[in-house]
Order: C-alpha cells, then structure tokens, then sequence
C-alpha cells in the first residue's frame, strides 16, 4: 500500500501535470532544428497531431503514477518512476511544439488523467508481472502511433519530426525495459481493447 507521503507526492505530480508547464531534463530534439515555413492548414493540423501526442504524455504520467504506487517490487517501482521522467521531458517537447504551431492542448487532459490513473493502479495491484504488461503494450502502441503520426506531418516540418521520432525511440526502450523485468504477455482480446480506446482518445482530442 502506498504510504501517506507517497499519495501526497503523487496528488502534487497530479496537480503539476494537469496545471504548470512541463519540465524538461533533457533539452528538446528540435532546439537545433531550424524552423520551416508552413500554411495555416498545415499548422493547425500538426498543432492537433502534437495535442494527441500531448495528451498521450498526459496519460503517460498518470499510468506511471498509478502503477508505482501500487507496485511490490522495489527495483520496478525505480524502473517505473524513471520511465516517468522521461515521459516528462516528452510532455515538455510536445507542449513547446504546440506553443510554436499556434496551437493548445486538450481540454479534457483532466479526464484523460484520472482515467489513466485508475488504470495504472488497477495494472499494479494484479501483480508486477501484469504491471508491466500493461507497461509494454502501452509502450507498443504508442511507438506504433508515433511512426503513423511521422506519415501523416509535412515532409519539411523537421523541428516536430525531431521530436516525435526521439519520443518514438524511448518509448521502444520502456518496452524493452518491462520486457527485461519479466512482463508478462496479454492475451490478444486486451490489446484489442487497449488499442480501441486509445483509438476513441487520438480521434476526439483530435478536435477537443
């Protein structure tokens, strides 16, 4: 069970995520990448694309939370909340791309979050070896929807193609990494509903 300190440290992560910019550790992929002429169009829609990626980071912090509380074995409860830091930085980047397209995030992130959350702390109370499931699959369908968004952004935007295909390369080492910490494998019927709601939530914050 999580200790009184560890629930007020997570309900301040909370509060940090959902309602103060976004800390970066590592500095963003594109502060090197000179920028490029877009139409408005074509600003709009990558602002959107990045709002999903956003989002996604949103959730991202919120399912890390939720399963390191609930996590037994020491050494996976490290390995989950250093994952969360760098999940941090690509809420940061995606933030930051955003601002620079004219764009915002999604209204509904606090949704997103408490939900995110609850499924975090379900994955961890049915084990670490489940726990970690969760985390590889999650890991795998993002990385999968980060190579679609990489189709779907102009060829000359370089600045956000820096930063999605950085976030796409961590996102393969958490798997790699739950993976290494003896994740088990969820029967195909999960994935398949993990990929329906994530689909349900790429398609309305697409818009909200």
């Amino acid at each position: 069970m999580p200790t009184l300190d560890e629930l007020i440290i997570g309900f301040d992560r909370a509060l940090r995520t959902l309602a103060a910019p976004a800390r970066e550790c590592r500095p963003s992929p594109a502060r090197t990448v000179p920028d490029t002429v877009l139409s408005p169009s074509e600003k709009d829609h990558v602002a959107r694309l990045m709002r999903i990626n956003h989002t996604g980071e949103v959730c991202a912090q919120a399912l890390y939370q939720g399963q390191a509380l609930t996590a037994r074995v020491s050494a996976n409860r490290e390995a989950l909340q250093g994952a969360a830091r760098e999940e941090e930085d690509h809420l940061a980047w995606c933030e930051a791309r955003i601002k620079e397209l004219g764009g915002r995030v999604s209204y509904l992130n606090p949704f997103w979050y408490a939900s995110s959350l609850a499924l975090g702390v379900l994955a961890g109370v049915a084990g670490d070896r489940w726990n970690l499931a969760f985390l590889k699959e999650t890991e795998r369908q993002v990385e999968g929807h980060l190579a679609h968004h990489l189709d779907r952004i102009p060829a000359a935007d370089a600045r956000t193609r820096a930063v999605i295909e950085q976030m796409k390369t961590d996102e393969a080492g958490h798997a790699d990494l739950a993976q290494s910490l003896g994740a088990a494998e969820f029967p195909q019927p999960i994935k398949w509903a993990m990929a329906l709601s994530s689909k349900v939530m790429t398609r309305t914050v697409y818009w909200v």
